[in-house]
Parts: C-alpha cells; sequence; structure tokens
C-alpha cells in the first residue's frame, strides 16, 4: 500500500485537459492560471506605457528577489537576477581564481551548462576537470565521496554538483558532500535547477558559494529568467555585465544583477509562482510527488524495466530503463497517446508535478505496457 500525500492534486491550477497526462516537469512546466495571467497583466502594462510608469514595476524586481531567497532559506540581499543558469555559471567562473594544478569536479554526463564556464576557467587557471563516472551500484554519493578523498589526487579547488542527476533523477546528497567540499576548502557551486520548488534547499545547511536555478521547470515560472545565490563572502565579485543597476555597484548579490531588470511581464510571472509553490509548502509538495513518483515505480517494475532504489533516487524524478534499451520512438509514441515524458542518457524520465493525479500515472502505465508488449511481439 502506497501512503497517500497530505497535499491534494493542484490541477485546478492549471489548464491541463483530463485526457492528458503531462509528467514532464523536469524539462519544463505547465504555468499555472495565476502566473499567467501575471504575465498577461505585464503584457498589457507594456502595451500601454503611458498608463503605467517604469517606475510601478520596481516593485515586483523585490518581490520575486524576496520569494526566490525564501524557498532556498537566503535573504533577498543573497540573490542576484541573472537571465539563466548558464548566465549565472558565467558569472560564478568569473569571479573565481583557484591556484593552478588544482581540480574542478563534476558528474558524468553533465548538462552543458554546468560545464562550459568552468572548462574555460580550467583552462585559464591550469587546472584539470575531473569527471566522476557514472556508478554501476547507482551511488552517486559514495562515488563522489571517495573522488574527493582519492589518495594522490591534485587539491580539489571547485565542486560543480546538483542534488540530483539531471537525466534520470538519482540522487547526490549534498547534505553529506556538502561538508567533504568545504573541509577540503574548496569552492562549491550548486545548480539546483531540478530540485528548487521540489524539494527541501536551504543554503544555511549546505553552504555553497554559489547556488543558481531557473523558473521554468519546478518553480512553475517563465522562460529567460534564473536566480544566482552568492555566499556573503563571494558579494564583492565582478558583475558579468555592466548596466546603470549595478553600476556603482550596490551591496550585496544586486551587484551581479542583469540588465533589463525590471520586466514586467517575466518578474510578476515568477514571483507568482515562487509564492504559489511557498503557499503550498515545499515538503507537502516533495511528500506528493515521492508518493506519484513511488506509484510510477512500482508499476514499471512490474512491466519489466530497470528502475533506480527508492534510497537512490530524488523524490520528485524517477528514470528508468529497458533491458536492451528504450525504444527509440518511444517518446512521440507516449506523446500520441497524450503521456509526456523526456528521454535523457538512454533513461525514460517520468517527472510528475502538484497537477498531477494517480490518474495521470495509471495512464502512463497503461499506455507503455502497451507500447513495450507492442514492441515484444
Amino acid at each position: 500500500m502506497i501512503a497517500a500525500s497530505p497535499l491534494a492534486c493542484q490541477r485546478r491550477h492549471f489548464e491541463i485537459p483530463e485526457d492528458v497526462s503531462y509528467l514532464d516537469a523536469a524539462a519544463w512546466s505547465p504555468l499555472p492560471q495565476v502566473v499567467r495571467e501575471a504575465g498577461e497583466a505585464g503584457i498589457r502594462a507594456k502595451s500601454r506605457p503611458w498608463a503605467h510608469p517604469r517606475s510601478d514595476f520596481a516593485h515586483q524586481t523585490e518581490r520575486a528577489r524576496t520569494a526566490a531567497a525564501a524557498l532556498i532559506g537566503a535573504t533577498a540581499d543573497d540573490i542576484a537576477i541573472v537571465g539563466s543558469v548558464s548566465h549565472a555559471m558565467a558569472t560564478v567562473a568569473l569571479n573565481l581564481a583557484p591556484p593552478p594544478g588544482g581540480r574542478i569536479l563534476r558528474v558524468a554526463d553533465e548538462f552543458p551548462s554546468l560545464c562550459f564556464a568552468f572548462d574555460r576557467l580550467a583552462a585559464q587557471r591550469e587546472l584539470t576537470v575531473e569527471t566522476v563516472d557514472r556508478p554501476g551500484d547507482g551511488d552517486w554519493t559514495a562515488a563522489i565521496l571517495a573522488a574527493i578523498a582519492r589518495p594522490g589526487a591534485p587539491p580539489l579547488a571547485v565542486a560543480t554538483l546538483t542534488p540530483s542527476h539531471w537525466t534520470d533523477g538519482t540522487a547526490i546528497d549534498l547534505d553529506r558532500i556538502a561538508p567533504a567540499v568545504r573541509a577540503v576548502g574548496a569552492v562549491l557551486v550548486i545548480d539546483a535547477t531540478q530540485a528548487v520548488g521540489a524539494m527541501p534547499v536551504d543554503v544555511s545547511r549546505w553552504k555553497p558559494d554559489f547556488l543558481t536555478f531557473p523558473t521554468y521547470k519546478w518553480a512553475l515560472g517563465p522562460y529567460g529568467l534564473a536566480f544566482l545565490y552568492a555566499a556573503p563572502h563571494r558579494q564583492d565579485g565582478r558583475p558579468l555585465e555592466e548596466n546603470v543597476g549595478n553600476t556603482p555597484p550596490p551591496k550585496g548579490a544586486r551587484r551581479y544583477d542583469r540588465g533589463e531588470l525590471r520586466d514586467p511581464v517575466a518578474l510578476p510571472m515568477a514571483a507568482a509562482g515562487l509564492e504559489l509553490i511557498a503557499q503550498w509548502g515545499v515538503a507537502a509538495i516533495s511528500d506528493r510527488l515521492a508518493h506519484l513518483t513511488e506509484h510510477l515505480a512500482r508499476g514499471c517494475e512490474r512491466l519489466g524495466l530497470e528502475v533506480p532504489a527508492c534510497a537512490l533516487r530524488v523524490p520528485h524524478v524517477l528514470g528508468v530503463r529497458c533491458p536492451g534499451g528504450l525504444p527509440h520512438d518511444l517518446i512521440a509514441s507516449l506523446a500520441a497517446r497524450q503521456v509526456h515524458a523526456s528521454e535523457r542518457a538512454g533513461a525514460l524520465r517520468l517527472s510528475p508535478h502538484v497537477w498531477a493525479d494517480e490518474g495521470d500515472v495509471d495512464r502512463c502505465l497503461a499506455v507503455l505496457g502497451d507500447l513495450l508488449t507492442e514492441r515484444r511481439l
């Protein structure tokens, strides 16, 4: 018996037809109605600028900044508003100067936005990039800890990590890894794209130098907007771009803010989504998604698919594999039957959010079973 979640399905806040099973929040989320309405209000204001002075939108900047900070246990002064995770990572790399001879640590098959800027940093500072191979037993945490402590390895300069592997939701336990990174004096950079809004994130617990996340996935917001947390001792650096908002540099992480900051569309949308998540509670969201992914996991096991152990995956993303590999047209075939998911690095990635219910899960499992049976005939 799978325990029920105390948070009910929130489908009423979205415009998702009953016959659509959208299990692809890890790619990008549908907008809640309140978020869409916030964007439409911003578009109307931009359409009639004489009736909406630009000064009216200054408070939206701080509203979004404050809501982002609250979800990760930070203060508004610790948060910069940037255009994307890649923008954030370029800013971070610009402000690091590790001595030559060290190493930058990351996991195999990492998302490119977490790689490019640090590949350039490695070349500039004569560092080695060390990639932790995917562990055969699925235990990324043990593999990363072993890499940090590897005898004879160059000193660890920077660790660029995430709370889970983006391709399949296998867990990377930063509660255990972050202290090990700090113990050797290395910089900890966290891409929390696949975490904020779906599982508890607390910078006071992990103590990263920098942490970033966008709004278009689990945070239920628009595309083209992200937030960058900078620890207090990292708030005196150089912005990636100089603009009238950050020159001369303000105090705190605001110095890293992007240009054209007072967006009348994206910022109110982001704030509305973040505030909705806060209203539901991240812990309650995480519990609900764990309930749904466990239902999916058990059903996938019955279909003969390979499922990571519960202890080795995060609550909200389930990556399953098929012996011999997934059928090449599986994602398109699922979509044709109104089940929406992704394939990443050979895994079928299933990622429900609060709009999903047991009916969506059962429909997914039924369609998946039919398609796999057809391939075996």
